[in-house]
Parts: C-alpha cells; structure tokens; sequence
C-alpha cells in the first residue's frame, strides 16, 4: 500500500514561485506514473503534469515553460516547482500514482492548497 502526502502550498503574489512536495510512503518504485492534478473551486479536476517512472514528463498546455515535475526515487518523493505564478492556479493540488500507466491512479494524496493574490 502507498500512501502520498503533499506538503508545500501555501499564499503567494502574481510572479513569485512554489515548490510542492508529495512524499510516499510504501514502495515509490512500483508507481510506473506520478502526476499533479489541481482542482479550483467551482471547477472540474483537471491533470497538471505526470512522470513516469524512467523520467518521461507530459504537461498540460496551461502549465509548459511554468511548471517543473520531477521525481526522487532515493527520497520517495515528487515535486512540482511552480513559477511565475498566476491568480489563475489558485487551487487545490492533489499528488497521484499509479502501478501502471499514466492514465488511471490508484493512490492520491489529501491535497495542498495554493492560493495566488493579484
């Protein structure tokens, strides 16, 4: 069993930058696909980015040249670097696995909470 825990959120103004983390606990090798999904108020879950397990990255159109996922397998951990923010990613972020291929994730994390103040 995995278990993913984000950490990282927080409030910060247009243009500056975030780093979320998602720690794993249980055996992070087996997760073949990780990603960052977010999801604002009033709006549907939509995909951020993914990795798979060789180093493969997929970005949603919204986030290319902003956002950075990455993933240490010696630290059990992924991470999504977020720059030049935009009140527009204001959202929940939730960390994902999956034992497979990147289009379905067995495991989420509870979510961290990025806000972006104009």
């Amino acid at each position: 069993q995995v278990q993913l825990v984000e950490s990282g959120g927080g409030s910060v103004q247009a243009g500056g930058s975030l780093r979320l983390s998602c720690a794993a606990s249980g055996y992070m090798y087996n997760l073949y696909c990780m990603g960052w999904f977010r999801q604002a108020p009033g709006k549907e879950r939509e995909g951020v980015a993914t990795i798979e397990i060789g180093g493969s990255t997929r970005y949603a159109d919204s986030v290319k040249g902003q956002f950075t996922i990455s993933r240490d397998s010696a630290k059990n951990t992924l991470y999504l670097q977020m720059n030049s923010l935009k009140p527009e990613d204001t959202a929940m972020y939730y960390c994902a696995g999956s034992g497979g291929f990147c289009g379905s994730f067995n495991y989420w994390g509870q979510g961290a909470q990025v806000t972006v103040s104009s």
